[in-house]
């Protein structure tokens, strides 16, 4: 082969390779978009689930009578009449009684001999 066609080899080798790999959008751009679309549209789908559920929890709050008490004995601590309601703060177990009172913390203190003090 002479030295001219192998440059015209190599020239046309080399627009191919342009021609699918280079530019603007080349093949790895095209391939990229496509997982981008993927992954959006999979956030799409996840998106449009969590919606539907939520809807579901919407129309059954405003019209399940139960699910309406449910929601408000837990988010609102309502109780029927002659119900009593127990209401369990948890304490800093690192600390005793006796020392939360010496503090001056009122919310916990200690029993005391005397009741009159």
């Amino acid at each position: 082969m002479s030295g001219g066609r192998l440059a015209v080899i190599a020239a046309l080798a080399g627009a191919l390779y342009f021609a699918v790999q280079g530019g603007e959008y080349g093949t790895l751009d095209l391939l990229k978009l496509r997982r981008d679309v993927a992954e959006e549209e999979s956030r799409v789908a996840d998106l449009r689930q969590a919606l539907d559920s939520l809807g579901q929890a919407a129309t059954a709050i405003e019209r399940d009578p139960v699910v309406q008490e449910r929601v408000a004995r837990e988010s609102f601590g309502m109780i029927r009449r002659g119900e009593l309601l127990y209401r369990l703060v948890p304490s800093d177990s690192s600390e005793r009684p006796e020392q939360r009172a010496r503090r001056g913390d009122d919310a916990v203190r200690p029993p005391t001999d005397n009741p009159r003090r």
